[in-house]
């Protein structure tokens, strides 16, 4: 299986990439050792169903799995719930989407946040003055927005960064974005410094690497060879 043959092929770096003090914890599919950042907790509902905790807060035993969508289609495809808290578990149909649009909106809502703290600067202009004085961190461009403007603006950024050139986040629709922003018409953006624009990069990252499956981690993190 897909999932199976890129868990056998990630290499052993997780230990080497985890920081002084992380919390790890173990993925119930893969048995992989990873911080909790890169996974994702859930738990028994009363009626006997799986439910997502991606704040980590609701009360009961948790189950961590990678925090990819194949990896947690593949769990409750394989009733890899069940096993890891000894009991009957019903996984819902669709938790793997239901789990994206929670990632989504937990993305969104970050973005929201670091534009109140003027941490987002819009339309080309102003995101081009922005790469100048060297502020950005990283730019946003909506998954739908075309090839060319994308393009022309990774170009002013590898510009201004010898050659280096800024993140890229490309997973939400310019509707999306505008819904979050109060904005009509976002296709780019701009994240300058400060913890806000931080904290949306993480938030949007972490759907990233979701959407990208299990390959995501391939070439950062180590896992046991143990398989369920």
């Amino acid at each position: 299986m897909q999932l199976e043959t890129a868990v056998q092929n990630e290499t052993r770096q997780t230990q080497s990439r985890q920081a002084p003090g992380d919390t790890q914890r173990r993925c119930a599919l893969t048995r992989a050792h990873r911080p909790k950042t890169d996974l994702i907790r859930f738990v028994l509902g009363p009626d006997g169903t799986v439910v997502p905790d991606l704040k980590e807060r609701l009360p009961g035993r948790g189950v961590w799995l990678t925090a990819t969508y194949d990896t947690i289609a593949d769990a409750a495809k394989r009733k890899a719930f069940g096993r890891a808290l000894k009991t009957d578990a019903k996984a819902p149909d669709g938790l793997a989407e239901q789990v994206d649009g929670l990632l989504t909106e937990a993305g969104l809502g970050a973005f929201a946040l670091a534009n109140k703290a003027g941490a987002v600067v819009f339309g080309h202009t102003k995101i081009e003055d922005a790469l100048q004085k060297g502020r950005t961190i990283a730019l946003v461009h909506a998954s739908d927005a075309a090839a060319g403007g994308c393009r022309k603006l990774d170009g002013k950024a590898k510009a201004v960064t010898d050659g280096q050139g800024l993140p890229a986040i490309c997973v939400f629709t310019a509707d999306e974005l505008g819904l979050a922003s109060g904005r009509t018409n976002v296709i780019h953006a701009a994240l300058v410094q400060g913890g806000a624009a931080q904290k949306f990069l993480a938030a949007a990252s972490r759907v990233e690497r979701y959407r990208k499956g299990i390959y995501a981690f391939a070439d950062r993190h180590g896992l046991d060879t143990e398989q369920e």
